[in-house]
This record gives C-alpha cells, sequence and structure tokens, in this order.
C-alpha cells in the first residue's frame, strides 16, 4: 500500500504500477482498481486536506504531475479527443523495450516504436473549468485555511528554466481577443473587487508577477468582469456523461504544467494549414493554451458539491445530516438574532427584514414541467437614493453568502454587457456571459443605478434574459442559429426606487424609521467590524443549514391550508388568486425551515398568513398614495 506522500506526491507511480501488474494478469481490470485506490484514500478528510488546492497554492508552488485539488464550474466542454493509453518506448543505446501507460499524461516519453501494432487508442473529455464565479473572498479564505499550507514548501522549478520563462514572454504576444465585459463595468467595479482571487502570495516571487502579466492578454473566458483565480483543462476519463454544463465539481487530479505543451501548441501553430487541419488557427489558442497559464488536471475523482460554504459539511449523507441535526435546536435563536441585525440594515423596517431573511433560504427544490418550486425572487423597492445605500446593502449580503455578484443595472451596463453564454463556432468555444453563474448564488440587480435614456437590442436582450432567469430560473444560451435552455438556480434580488421593470416573485417597498435628517449618519453606521466574524459565521451556518433542510406537509395540515384558503377567497375573492397561495405556501416553507423545523406547523402556517397580509396592506397602501405606480 503507497504511503500518503507517495500517492499524493507522485500518483503516476501508483498509477503505472497498477498497470505494470496488469501486464501479467490481463484480466486485473487495472484502470478501474487504480480510480478506486484514489477514490478510498480520499474518503477520510483528513486526507482530502493535505492535498493542496490550486485556488489556494499559487501554481508555482505546486510540484508538477502530483496530486492536486480544484474547486469549479463547468465553464465548457470540449470534443473528446484520443490519447496513446499505452505504448512501447524503443531505448536508442540499447534497444531495450519497454510498456508504457499513456494514461493521465499529456506527453509521452521519448523513443515510442510507432511501428508496435499493439498500441492502445483511448478516448477521453476535456472540460474547461473556472473557479466558481462570485465566490466571496471569506468562502475562499475559509477552504484555505483547511487546506493550509499544504504543497507550499518549496517553489516549483519547473517554472525556473529559461525555457519556461522564455515561453511566458513569447505567449505575451498572442492575439487573443481580451475580455471585452471589463470595459463596461465601471459602474459596479467597487463592489466587486472582493471577488477577486485576494491571492497576495503569487507575487512572493517573479514567475507569478510575469504569469499575471501574460494572463491578461490571454481571454480566460471568466463568466463575470474582474475575476481571478486560474483557469484549468481537465481531462475526463470515466463517466464524462455524467457531468453537465455549469456543475459545480471539486476535482481532484494529476497536475500537468510541461513546457513541451506550449511548444507543441507553438509549432502545430506555425504550421498549421487550413485544409489539411480540422482546427482552426482560433481553435487551436483555446483549446491548447500555455500550460503555465491554463494547467491540465487529469482527473481521477471527482465529487458534485450541493454548496460552497467552508463552514457546512460536503462529505458522505451520515456526517451531513449528523450536522444538520446538531443545528435544529439553534435556529430559532439565531434567526432572530439574524432578523434584527437586518432590520437594522434596512432602517428599521422589521417587515422588510423578514422578507430578506427569507429570500437568502430559498432555493429552487424541484421542478414541475416548467415551473420552478422554492424561489423567491424579492424586490425591495423604495431604497433611498443617498450614500451609495445599494452598495452597502449589497456588500452586507456578500459577508453573508458563499457567492454573489452586484450588477448595477445602468444603461451603459445593459447595453454593452454580456449576460448570456454565446457559441463562438470559429474557435469552438462557449463565449461566457455574466448568468453563467453556479446554484445558489446570490443575484443583486440594483435598478437605482438606471438613467433615461434608449435601451439598444443588446439592452432588450440582457433585460429579456434576466426576466426569464427571475421567472422560469433558467438562461437561454445563443448558440447564433438556435438557443439552447440551461436550468439554473440563482437568488435574485432587485434593488429599486419604484417598483421594478423586472417581474419578482415578491414586492415589498421599504418603510425606512429613521428621520430623513438623520439618514446619513445612519447609513454611516452600516457596516461591520472584523472583530464579529464568530458572530457572521453563525449566520452563515444559519443560512447554508436552512437550504439543505428537507420539508414535508402532513396531509392534516394540508386540510387545514386548502379550508383556510377557501375561507380568504370568500372574504376578498380579488387579491386571493392561485398565485397568491403559492405564494403563501413559498413564504410558509421558507419560515419553517428558517426556524430548523422540517414540516409546516399550524402555527407557522398562521405566521406566514400574517406577514403576507401585512405585506398586501403595506403594497396597497402605498399604491393608493402613489397612484401613477404601477
Amino acid at each position: 500500500m503507497p504511503s500518503t506522500h507517495d500517492w499524493i506526491n507522485e500518483p503516476l507511480g501508483v498509477v503505472e504500477g497498477m498497470f505494470a501488474a496488469s501486464q501479467t494478469d490481463q484480466s486485473s481490470g487495472w484502470e478501474a482498481k487504480a480510480v478506486e485506490f484514489f477514490r478510498e484514500q480520499l474518503k477520510e478528510k483528513e486526507a482530502q486536506t493535505r492535498v493542496p488546492s490550486l485556488n489556494d497554492v499559487p501554481l508555482h508552488y505546486l510540484k508538477p504531475n502530483s496530486l492536486v485539488k480544484f474547486r469549479c464550474l463547468i465553464q465548457d466542454m470540449f470534443d473528446p479527443e484520443f490519447y496513446m493509453g499505452a505504448y512501447e518506448t524503443v531505448d536508442p543505446s540499447t534497444k531495450a523495450k519497454t510498456l508504457r501507460c499513456g494514461k493521465y499524461k499529456d506527453v509521452t516519453e521519448s523513443g515510442v516504436d510507432l511501428n508496435w501494432r499493439s498500441t492502445v487508442t483511448a478516448e477521453r473529455q476535456t472540460f474547461y473549468c473556472v473557479p466558481i464565479p462570485g465566490e466571496n473572498q471569506w468562502a475562499k479564505d475559509g477552504y484555505a485555511e483547511t487546506t493550509g499550507n499544504q504543497g507550499r514548501a518549496v517553489p516549483s522549478t519547473s517554472y525556473v528554466p529559461s525555457r519556461q520563462k522564455r515561453s511566458y514572454e513569447e505567449d505575451e504576444e498572442m492575439e487573443v481577443q481580451p475580455q471585452k465585459q471589463k470595459e463596461t463595468h465601471a459602474a459596479s467595479q467597487s463592489t466587486t473587487d472582493q471577488h477577486g482571487n485576494g491571492d497576495c502570495k503569487r507575487q512572493e516571487t517573479e514567475a507569478p508577477s510575469i504569469q499575471a502579466a501574460s494572463a491578461s492578454h490571454l481571454d480566460l473566458n471568466f463568466p463575470l468582469p474582474g475575476e481571478k483565480g486560474p483557469s484549468c483543462l481537465v481531462k475526463v476519463y470515466e463517466d464524462w456523461d455524467s457531468f453537465k454544463l455549469n456543475d459545480t465539481l471539486e476535482v481532484y487530479g494529476i497536475l500537468s504544467v510541461s513546457p513541451a505543451l506550449s511548444a507543441l501548441a507553438d509549432e502545430k501553430d506555425a504550421f498549421l494549414d487550413p485544409t489539411e487541419s480540422m482546427e482552426t488557427v482560433e481553435e487551436q489558442r483555446v483549446h491548447s493554451p500555455p500550460a503555465s497559464l491554463v494547467p491540465r488536471l487529469h482527473m481521477l475523482y471527482a465529487k458534485r458539491l450541493a454548496h460552497n460554504n467552508p463552514l457546512l459539511p460536503y462529505g458522505g449523507l451520515e456526517e451531513s445530516s449528523a450536522f444538520l441535526s446538531s443545528n435544529l435546536g439553534e435556529m430559532a435563536a439565531v434567526r432572530a438574532e439574524l432578523l434584527s441585525y437586518f432590520t437594522h440594515v434596512l432602517l428599521g423596517d422589521a417587515l422588510a427584514a423578514e422578507y430578506l431573511l427569507l429570500h437568502l433560504v430559498s432555493t429552487v427544490y424541484a421542478r414541475r414541467d416548467v415551473l420552478p418550486l422554492g424561489k423567491l425572487a424579492l424586490n425591495l423597492s423604495g431604497c433611498p437614493a443617498v450614500s451609495s445605500y445599494t452598495e452597502r446593502l449589497y456588500q452586507i449580503i456578500q459577508q453573508l453568502v458563499p457567492s454573489s455578484y452586484y450588477l448595477a443595472m445602468s444603461l451603459q451596463n445593459m447595453n454593452q454587457m454580456r449576460l448570456v453564454p454565446k457559441k463562438d463556432y470559429v474557435a469552438n468555444r462557449l463565449v461566457s456571459g455574466a448568468l453563467q453563474l453556479a446554484k445558489n448564488t446570490s443575484l443583486f440587480l440594483d435598478e437605482t443605478q438606471l438613467e433615461q435614456g434608449q435601451l439598444d437590442t443588446t439592452g432588450v436582450r440582457n433585460v429579456t434574459a434576466l426576466g426569464n432567469l427571475i421567472s422560469w430560473q433558467k438562461v437561454d444560451y445563443d448558440f447564433n442559429y438556435h438557443q439552447m435552455e440551461f436550468p439554473c438556480n440563482v437568488n435574485v434580488l432587485i434593488a429599486s426606487e419604484g417598483r421594478s421593470l423586472l417581474p419578482s416573485d415578491c414586492h415589498i417597498h421599504l418603510q425606512p424609521q429613521v428621520a430623513p435628517s438623520h439618514m446619513e449618519e445612519y447609513l454611516g453606521s452600516l457596516h461591520i467590524h472584523p472583530q464579529a466574524s464568530s458572530q457572521l459565521n453563525k449566520f452563515r451556518v444559519f443560512l447554508g443549514v436552512a437550504r439543505l433542510l428537507d420539508y414535508s406537509i402532513s396531509e392534516e395540515v394540508t386540510k387545514a391550508v386548502e379550508d383556510d384558503f377557501v375561507d380568504m377567497r370568500k372574504d376578498d375573492p380579488q387579491s386571493m388568486s392561485a398565485d397568491a397561495l403559492h405564494r403563501m405556501l413559498v413564504v410558509a416553507r421558507l419560515l419553517s425551515l428558517s426556524l430548523g423545523q422540517t414540516s409546516l406547523s399550524r402555527d407557522s402556517w398562521l405566521r406566514a398568513r400574517h406577514i403576507e397580509t401585512l405585506r398586501r396592506s403595506r403594497m396597497e397602501q402605498h399604491k393608493s398614495v402613489n397612484g401613477n405606480e404601477p
């Protein structure tokens, strides 16, 4: 049995040992055994923390051909490729022949006998993966703490030779179209700076700074403008059909950063004859970027992430169930604290605070035909147009959820940003858009930034895409000749002065309890103290647990709800529609889960009815005062 040091630092040695043993036993099934070996090793959480992470450790510190992990989103899926699964090499001096394994490698050893009839050609799939879009700094720091300093003992020497350094300089000359979105996001740049990787470690040596300069000339196709971090070409050998675009994964694989990959790509680029090659020059550049900037990761094991909150377990079902059960008793108390905090943030409006809390624990738990169930897109109108209130509100939400994105709905952004991903058939890749988000991302739409003017074709298309995302939790990707529908699960909060031009599941108008003369001073106090991190962690765990809990309604309560609805219809047939009942059921579900209750009780249903009645009453009152507002 290989030691921990062996299978983490020399995983290819483990694989090749099993391959060699299989030559004497043809029925051994060595490939399945190799995958199972690493899967078993990684069952233990302690073993997982020993594996260095591409998200946290600068690439130049990682040992080539070692085992690493990468927390990512599948941004694109390339066509399958062929590779030499097994081949024979000939020693030029002794003429000795050796059988080699080509799996989990990009480059074969020298001296390959191309005439060997038993050469095995195999197929693998390539995924283009990026860090989870909009992952907030506290979540990144939490994951980095669990990994510690693994893999950072000695900088990798693979980045020191002059040949590799020369490849960086050559890479700067690549004529790759820069990311246009960065030019159109000045309005929201101030609040998205925290989305970056925050990886000051990359400036510790000269190599990373050169790498960063080169990366600026290479479009890494991040969905969100201003994003930082590594992108990666993940090579998948088994069950690639089980993965879908936009899946969030933690991939464990063998790191490949061979300079030969860049050299091969350059040679192929230089001698590329369009009449003889099936790849265009643009496709070659996109699919074979320099390994120093876009490393290759040969997947041994991957697990789908139900969430990306480092404070919650994402191991086996037993571990998760035990954690959830242990937190149920504290849910009501933490909820009360969070509600009080939100009331302060929302200028003393306790009812709006209730709905903000319910919004943050909402998630799509199922779909009935085209209807997504469980979502609660919230339109918070009446936001003060002073002291950047909406940006401060977003920054507070940003401290509570693992992934989020602030989109200022200025006329310039709406008319110029690419929100919907689009297929580029010349480069044969999916060009990302800002709505290519991981599940449970909080999307904050700041409609207070919208000024008078004309939406052009792009602007109308972007507003339509946002409306479809809110109503149906889907984004229609642009494939030029047709659109392809991709389901999503994104929490949308719309902050506006009047009623939003976008649809929402729930609209509440803010009623500040702060005198206008004290508004500036009050808003100046809206910030989170660094020493309150333990309190923040309680809130972060609370929001994460509430989303993961199961929920059910007993037959007895279902009958009571039906009877109540019949009575409410008799009293007010105009407002008590099927949509109103659906909204009350969603509010009741979220209310129950936020209290740590996994089934709907009579008390929770009555409480949900009460707050919905208060909200409708407020909106009717606001509408009568502002008759011109829809």
